[in-house]
């Protein structure tokens, strides 16, 4: 049953995410074949097929979560929302390297590698974002070294 409720609201909400992106989205040019207005759409198609194919066969094993589970969950959306905060003030390598690091401790990872993992992460991510693909990301605090 809480698969076809779950199903039912991913539904309307993709009915309205749907209705964004075919009638919403308007980019005055388009310099790409699956530009701004192709992906949303996209996704779009995406989000209510598998929301339709959710609420047609729901799953039929009982999912019953331990509190130490919840409480891993609901760390985990402090940690992203201190990462959406800290992202613009720290930038991209600080905040992400940070939220990878707290992230590998808190899924059990020994502190050194948590660290490791973390600096490489914020460092080759904003290498491949920032100078492979040219997106523009955040400095922060390390702007006068990039």
């Amino acid at each position: 049953m809480a698969d076809r409720l779950f199903a039912l609201f991913a539904l309307i909400a993709g009915g309205i995410y749907t209705y964004v992106a075919f009638f919403i989205i308007k980019a005055p040019f388009q310099y790409d074949p699956l530009g701004p207005e192709t992906w949303p759409q996209v996704l779009a198609v995406v989000f209510l097929l598998c929301s339709l194919y959710v609420l047609v066969r729901p799953d039929h094993i009982q999912f019953a979560l331990g509190r130490s589970v919840w409480l891993r969950l609901l760390m985990l959306v402090v940690m992203l929302g201190g990462y959406a905060e800290l992202y613009e003030p720290l930038g991209f390598v600080i905040s992400t390297a940070l939220f990878c690091c707290l992230l590998s401790v808190m899924l059990g990872a020994n502190r050194l590698h948590s660290v490791a993992f973390g600096c490489a992460t914020g460092i080759i991510g904003y290498g491949i974002c920032g100078y492979l693909l040219g997106l523009n990301l955040p400095e922060g605090l390390l702007a006068p070294f990039l």
